[in-house]
């Protein structure tokens, strides 16, 4: 059986599979010669591969000639059942919000370097933004990514920003964006002119983890509605932290409402 199982051996699959699961492994950065005494391997046996896995976006080059995972794997698995999963509880709730808030709504999630809309509810009258499901938005620019960002870890949010601005990951980010992120946090939510629509402001809370890592944002392109009986904005607000709150305990993630408007 051993036999047979060297005989069907990929090596440089195998030698790209091994990096992966070195870094997956620590916490930091390794140089290449660390790499290779790490898997008793000769420094050499490394070059291309870890070249490639920079190019495919697997592995990123940091301090000059340091290797470090990105979270493109990350990326990867959370197309699947998790947010397969995620979707399935969320729809019914997206649903319920926007009958009470009367607008509409849609749950996104971080994918290598963009924010991908998983899923989308449409508001129930005549009137109301919706992003078709798929659609990547922006990651500073838009609700949905301020959130991402205000509740990733330092780390995480260093390794988002650098697979979004790939060959400009050394270029800063305003301080003023540096500080709403603190802002966002503290509150529990983003609430920001659109800078795709006028009109529009975006209420964007986290579904979190119950370590606090975020896992997709719900996000309202909220409208002004004449009707008088239309819920106003710090009432959409409340209805939206509400239902972030059902779907993280929902989805299994042992978390209440987020801090904020009660």
């Amino acid at each position: 059986m051993e036999e047979e199982d060297e005989r069907y051996r990929a090596p440089a699959l195998d030698k790209g599979l091994d990096i992966l699961e070195l870094l997956a492994g620590i916490d930091g950065s390794l140089t290449q010669t660390e790499i290779a005494k790490a898997l008793q391997r000769t420094p050499n046996e490394f070059y291309r591969m870890l070249d490639r896995l920079v190019r495919r976006g697997y592995v990123t080059r940091t301090d000059g000639d340091r290797y470090a995972l990105t979270l493109k794997l990350f990326g990867l698995a959370q197309l699947h059942a998790p947010v397969r999963r995620l979707v399935a509880y969320a729809m019914p709730l997206m649903r319920e919000f926007a009958q009470r808030s009367r607008q509409a709504n849609q749950l996104a999630v971080f994918d290598r370097g963009s924010v991908v809309v998983v899923a989308q509810q449409e508001a129930p009258d005549y009137w109301g933004i919706s992003i078709r499901v798929g659609s990547h938005v922006g990651l500073f620019n838009t609700g949905s990514g301020h959130v991402l960002l205000a509740f990733s870890t330092p780390e995480e949010r260093r390794l988002m920003i650098a697979e979004n601005r790939r060959g400009e990951e050394d270029k800063p980010l305003p301080a003023e964006l540096l500080a709403r992120f603190g802002q966002i946090r503290e509150r529990g939510y983003e609430m920001m002119p659109s800078m795709q629509t006028a009109g529009v402001h975006n209420l964007s809370a986290p579904v979190l983890a119950s370590d606090g890592r975020v896992i997709a944002a719900l996000t309202c392109p909220y409208i002004s509605l004449l009707a008088p009986d239309a819920p106003d904005i710090d009432r959409t607000i409340a209805m939206l932290l509400e239902t972030t709150g059902q779907l993280s305990s929902l989805a299994g993630f042992g978390i209440g409402s987020p801090k904020g408007v009660a």
